[in-house]
């Protein structure tokens, strides 16, 4: 019985015709070859030098996404891609339609690496957070300094508002005991001169 199932597998590998292939030994050929290129192209400087990008870091200025809104822009054929409807991309040289895909634009990959930085950040120290906690924290006392002076500055100027304020009624309340000692001097006079008052010279009817 073995014999003759050793006899059937003979005849069977003479009837396939079919190449057989050793992967392994491809792939080692293809993975030497490979390196003997990469040999060749480091000698002729041929190799390209990889590009070192700068670490993410935050944007410096503010995004405008209001500018526009509420405009009416007219769009022609010749009218430049930076000026049609939408959020144009100076970096990349893209119109996007709205500002959330905007956002997410100035926030990818894409953009990033046409800035020239990668999307790694910089791990901080325990000495640039000290240092980042002190600038914010000065920047709170600036702030706060600046209210309290808006608010001095107020409280003066309503001082000053009030200020005007007595004055103008200490003045009306002189002119008014000024006007009351003349009519009592001329009622005193006409006393004297033997009148009831200083009238007019008209009789009443």
């Amino acid at each position: 019985m073995a014999s003759g199932s050793g006899s059937s597998s003979k005849n069977e590998n003479k009837n396939d015709f079919r190449r057989k292939w050793d992967k392994d030994e491809y792939e080692s050929l293809a993975q030497q070859r490979l390196e003997e290129e990469r040999d060749r192209e480091r000698r002729d400087g041929k190799l390209p030098t990889p590009v070192k990008r700068d670490m993410l870091r935050h944007r410096d200025y503010k995004v405008d996404l209001e500018s526009k809104l509420g405009k009416t822009i007219v769009i022609t054929k010749t009218t430049p891609q930076a000026e049609m409807g939408g959020y144009y991309c100076n970096v990349c040289d893209c119109v996007v339609k709205d500002s959330i895909n905007f956002l997410d634009h100035i926030n990818g990959k894409k953009h990033q690496r046409n800035l020239g930085m990668s999307m790694r950040v910089e791990r901080s120290s325990l000495d640039q957070v000290k240092k980042r906690f002190e600038a914010n924290k000065k920047k709170m006392e600036e702030k706060q300094k600046e209210y309290d002076f808006e608010e001095r500055m107020k409280e003066l100027r309503e001082e000053e508002e009030k200020a005007k304020a007595y004055k103008k009624e200490k003045q009306k309340q002189r002119k008014r005991r000024a006007d009351d000692d003349d009519l009592e001097e001329d009622d005193e006079m006409a006393a004297v001169m033997g009148f009831s008052g200083f009238g007019s010279s008209k009789k009443v009817k």
